[in-house]
């Protein structure tokens, strides 16, 4: 059980599930991913320790239970009103989950020019440069999204689960969807760099999200990054030279 006197609770909810993560100053201590939100999956990752404060950021309509658990701690919704470390230039609005990417890319990384993917029920990326300026990006389908639509706007095709083997091309109408899906997110993602380093060579790559795993072992080569063994397992640096 934890046991720091004062911790500061950082709550994401995404589209399938909800990711809690405590910090001691600016060490992350403890992390937890659970479906349902609740005070008792609250109070059994804090322990007896003290929340000094709390954030949270979401993608979806929060239920009324939800909302006046936030209310209770006294949480602050991190959004497009929030203060925030860094300009941009989206000229709608920007999703909370892409704020955090590029605001936690920026904190990890200062001086970098980062090009941040965030691979979850979508896969979105954004560029934000050294002097901490987002510039926009690109919003596609996840992985899981990918494989539902080809077996909800079909009337033959299965729907199939992400697959450990990604076939270049299939011998069958399984092998065939899980070669288009997997092999098409990974296409994507190396033409978007290749196509950028072609005039901007000094940049870091990163990914986080959920499906973080499959993209570590797609693409070959890659580090994680140092920061903390807590951290590393959930961002993935990948130098610029893979994607030639």
């Amino acid at each position: 059980m934890i046991k720091f006197n004062l911790l500061k609770l950082v709550i994401d909810f995404g589209n399938s599930r909800v990711k809690l993560a405590l910090f001691s100053n600016k060490d992350l201590v403890a992390t937890k991913t659970i479906k349902l939100f609740s005070r008792k999956e609250v109070i059994g990752l804090c322990g007896d320790s003290t929340i000094s404060s709390s954030i949270y950021s979401t993608v979806r309509k929060l239920n009324d239970s939800e909302k006046k658990l936030l209310s209770s701690l006294n949480c602050l919704e991190l959004n497009n009103d929030t203060p925030l470390p860094i300009s941009s230039v989206y000229e709608s609005f920007l999703g909370s989950d892409r704020i955090a990417a590029v605001v936690g890319a920026t904190f990890l990384f200062p001086n970098k020019d980062i090009w941040v993917f965030d691979a979850g029920s979508c896969l979105t990326a954004d560029f934000i440069d050294k002097d901490k300026k987002h510039h926009g990006g690109r919003i596609t389908l996840g992985l899981k999204m990918r494989y539902k639509a080809l077996s909800d706007y079909t009337s033959n095709l299965p729907l199939i689960n992400q697959q450990e083997y990604t076939p270049f091309k299939g011998e069958n109408t399984k092998n065939s969807i899980v070669s288009g899906v997997q092999c098409g997110i990974l296409s994507e993602i190396k033409t978007l760099i290749s196509e950028w380093k072609k005039e901007n060579k000094d940049f870091i790559v990163l990914f986080t999200g959920g499906d973080i795993s499959f993209f570590e072992k797609e693409l070959k080569s890659s580090i994680f990054a140092s920061i903390s063994n807590k951290i590393s397992k959930s961002i993935l640096i990948l130098p610029p030279h893979l994607f030639c």
